[in-house]
């Protein structure tokens, strides 16, 4: 998919504030997963385990999905960006799973790699005006507002359901196997 010249954190500080405690640990969470798609062509993308239809392409355009659209919708309360906006999710609840195969390895690279810089962006944006306390704009049907620290807790969760995927997978296609990518 890409190359490999960026730092990847292998763990969040040791002793930093609550903040960075947080934002370090989605950030190895978002190393990790890169780490276990990328590098792969098409069909390595398309791979899939035993009767399951989950491919590393589908979960990365899965994930930048969640990226834009979880963000954007609970901090925010906005729209998340293209192409996630038009896609009629109530008509094609897998939209993303789907579409993926459709996408070169470097198109879903630069899709998740865009979605996360937006997400930092939000994110850096909110612990300035607030903090891991501060809270998002979405109200639920009671009127409550997620604060950052579950929203990021919330993301943190979403990659390591997903990573464990990745794992299963990407063994299949070419043996790669770790808790994380070499120091």
């Amino acid at each position: 998919m890409s190359d490999d010249t960026e730092v990847i954190p292998n763990e969040p500080p040791l002793a930093g504030t609550e903040a960075e405690a947080l934002v370090g640990a989605l950030e190895r969470s978002r190393a990790i997963f890169r780490w276990k798609t990328h590098g792969l062509d098409a069909e390595g993308l398309s791979a899939s385990v035993g009767v399951s239809t989950m491919t590393l392409g589908g979960l990365v355009k899965h994930v930048a999905a969640v990226e834009d659209t979880h963000f954007a919708r609970l901090l925010l309360a906005a729209e998340p960006p293209e192409p996630w906006a038009s896609v009629d999710w109530d008509a094609d609840p897998d939209w993303d799973w789907r579409s993926a195969a459709d996408d070169t390895p470097a198109q879903l690279e630069e899709q998740w790699r865009e979605s996360s810089a937006r997400s930092r962006a939000i994110v850096a944006e909110a612990l300035a005006d607030g903090g891991p306390g501060g809270l998002g704009r979405y109200k639920t049907g009671t009127g409550e507002s997620p604060n950052l620290r579950r929203i990021v807790l919330d993301m943190i969760e979403e990659y390591a359901r997903h990573i464990g995927h990745a794992d299963l997978i990407r063994e299949t296609v070419d043996g790669l196997v770790g808790e994380g990518p070499p120091r």
